[in-house]
């Protein structure tokens, strides 16, 4: 969905283990780069680990970091991809973590936000993950959000949303654009 091009600059929040990295820098190509940051510095040190072994640490450029404060310019990222990443945030973190996506962005820059979809009627597996959240959060950590209320409040403006189903629990991926 993010349709990631030759040339760009991608920032990737959350990245973990750094497979979306590498398939970033795959489609940004030579002449792009892609920047990832993670609050994990168990995380930093697998994807280095992971991008080295690949042959892609030329491209790719990481940072242990917080969202809610992102260590980059501002409007200097094509793109922004954040998989997993925004359920981890409070209510109010949200909205400071994506004022800061529309600070990086560029004007017409694209951010995909792919996260676990909160809804009115959850289903059965809905019910029990969020049981397991409720009761074990430091394994299940991920809460399922209301995505399009809380993606919308930064300014950035929904270009295409789908749902999907990922074992049975609803996920949302959210195309936004900064005009």
């Amino acid at each position: 969905m993010l349709n990631a091009r030759q040339g760009e600059t991608i920032l990737e929040i959350g990245f973990g283990t750094g497979q979306a990295v590498l398939e970033l820098a795959n489609s940004v190509g030579d002449s792009g780069k892609v920047f990832g940051v993670d609050l994990s510095w168990g995380m930093v040190a697998r994807a280095w680990s992971k991008i080295g072994s690949a042959g892609q640490s030329g491209r790719i450029m990481l940072a242990q970091g917080d969202a809610i404060g992102l260590p980059f310019r501002t409007e200097v990222f094509d793109a922004i991809f954040m998989s997993f990443t925004l359920e981890l945030f409070s209510d109010t973190q949200i909205l400071t973590v994506m004022s800061e996506c529309q600070r990086v962005l560029k004007k017409g820059g694209r951010s995909c936000i792919v996260a676990l979809l909160r809804k009115e009627h959850p289903n059965f597996i809905t019910r029990v993950y969020g049981w397991a959240h409720r009761y074990f959060p430091t394994v299940i950590d991920c809460r399922p959000l209301f995505v399009q209320e809380k993606v919308t409040r930064s300014g950035l403006q929904i270009e295409h949303a789908i749902e999907i189903a990922l074992w049975g629990l609803p996920v949302m991926l959210v195309l936004l654009r900064k005009r």
